[in-house]
């Protein structure tokens, strides 16, 4: 009776089937997430759809749900990382009230984090982001040009010539930095310079060697200051005077 009583009191723990713990729900975020990881560990160009859905243990048809297509991917890829952009400009100094200052010290920030990553640069340049990273960036740069005393339409306008400016300069310096043969090539580019002959080429005679000179830093505040300068003193195309 006991033994009976013991049988039938005591359930069994129910034994799943699966070898393997269930998966993770798919989500934007965590694709996105692993997407960055893939690119960190192993370049841009291992984030596509197919390495995705290996590393997530689906099929790519699902990713399809989430995100468009590999251009989507790489933009939501730039805005996940648009996240470490320094928005605050503190390197601007003068307690917060220098706009000048504290928009070059965002546009270097923003520079140098893609500078970290040659091909997202490179990728930058035709991508289009979209989220909340990439608007708190244009917000930020949108409040500071504006205190320049600037018309609407100009500093509408040169947020895109900032971040035009500052994506290319990322693309170009990056590359050069973590390309092994673009030292061969750029000195190849200044030998050439440096010889040409005046009376054919006294223009580049001219400016030889201040075509090649200042650092790559020099460079980027300067062409910040001209950029900076034209849009708030170049009125757009039919704007009032």
């Amino acid at each position: 009776m006991f033994a009976t009583m013991s049988v039938v009191g005591v359930r069994r723990e129910p034994v799943s089937r699966r070898e393997r713990p269930a998966k993770p729900a798919l989500s934007r975020r965590g694709i996105v997430d692993t997407a960055v990881r893939i690119m960190r560990a192993e370049g841009l160009e291992k984030v596509t759809m197919r390495r995705l859905a290996q590393e997530l243990d689906t099929g790519p048809a699902s990713l399809y749900v989430y995100v468009a297509n590999t251009a989507e991917l790489h933009a939501a890829v730039l805005d996940a990382l648009l996240g470490e952009v320094d928005l605050t400009g503190r390197e601007g100094g003068k307690g917060g009230k220098d706009w000048r200052g504290q928009l070059r010290a965002v546009m270097t920030s923003y520079t140098l984090v893609l500078f970290e990553h040659p091909q997202l640069a490179r990728s930058a340049l035709v991508a289009r982001p979209s989220g909340e990273n990439y608007l708190r960036l244009v917000e930020r740069i949108l409040d500071l040009l504006s205190r320049s005393g600037a018309g609407r339409e100009q500093v509408a306008w040169g947020v895109d010539k900032l971040l035009q400016d500052a994506t290319a300069t990322a693309a170009e310096q990056a590359t050069r930095e973590h390309d092994p043969h673009s030292e061969g090539d750029w000195s190849v580019a200044v030998g050439a310079l440096h010889a040409v002959d005046e009376t054919t080429h006294p223009a580049i005679s001219a400016h030889i060697p201040h075509l090649v000179s200042g650092t790559a830093e020099d460079r980027m505040r300067w062409s910040f200051d001209v950029l900076v300068n034209g849009i708030t003193g170049t009125p757009v195309p039919g704007q009032a005077d």
